[in-house]
């Protein structure tokens, strides 16, 4: 039999419309099918306009995190989320591009995979290679939680004190780390 895991979170974002709906009502649409797949929503962040990065990609980003409880494992839950994706017209063409929609795993409690050189070997990888690079398995915590705005801003109102399990500091403490405009550029809608 499985644990259910709780403290696990989902990072959600979106700057494209589909099929006439904004890029909020996606995430809020996407929300309820991962509800209908049989993941426990915990608890849902604000919704915040966020600028696209890398900047000049496209329109702004509305992203939102989102606290879960499941039965499945890492592997199955990534494997849902990209089907969800899917149904939201997510085709995986450019790395950091536009997109209907995102679902990232950003962390699965307080677990390390693949194991924790591989996890080094993504967090260290200069960005020059991030951009153009994509791990052929999963990687938690998201390589990059640390450096994004977008996302601890949002996993603040969900999992405060949620601790990296490899760089000992919780959300609120990660996020005081990142430079003042980033953080004011991530706005509540």
């Amino acid at each position: 039999m499985r644990n259910i895991t709780s403290e696990s979170v989902i990072a959600l974002g979106a700057n494209l419309n589909l099929r006439g709906d904004g890029p909020k009502v996606t995430l809020e649409k996407a929300l309820d099918a991962l509800k209908r797949q049989g993941v426990v929503i915990r608890a849902v962040s604000r919704f915040f306009e966020t600028p696209c990065f890398p900047a000049g990609a496209g329109p702004d980003y509305v992203n939102a995190a989102a606290l879960i409880e499941t039965e499945k494992t890492p592997s199955e839950l990534l494997h849902l989320l990209h089907e969800v994706e899917k149904e939201f017209g997510r085709k995986r063409i450019q790395r950091w591009g536009m997109r209907t929609l995102d679902l990232d795993l950003v962390c699965f409690g307080d677990g390390v995979l693949p194991d924790r050189t591989e996890y080094e070997r993504w967090r260290t990888l200069p960005q020059d290679d991030q951009m153009q690079r994509a791990p052929d398995q999963l990687i938690l915590p998201h390589p990059r939680l640390q450096d994004r705005a977008f996302v601890l801003v949002p996993m603040a109102d969900i999992a405060p004190d949620w601790e990296h399990p490899v760089l000992g500091q919780s959300v609120r403490e990660m996020l005081a780390q990142l430079p003042a405009d980033e953080i004011a550029s991530v706005t509540p809608l």
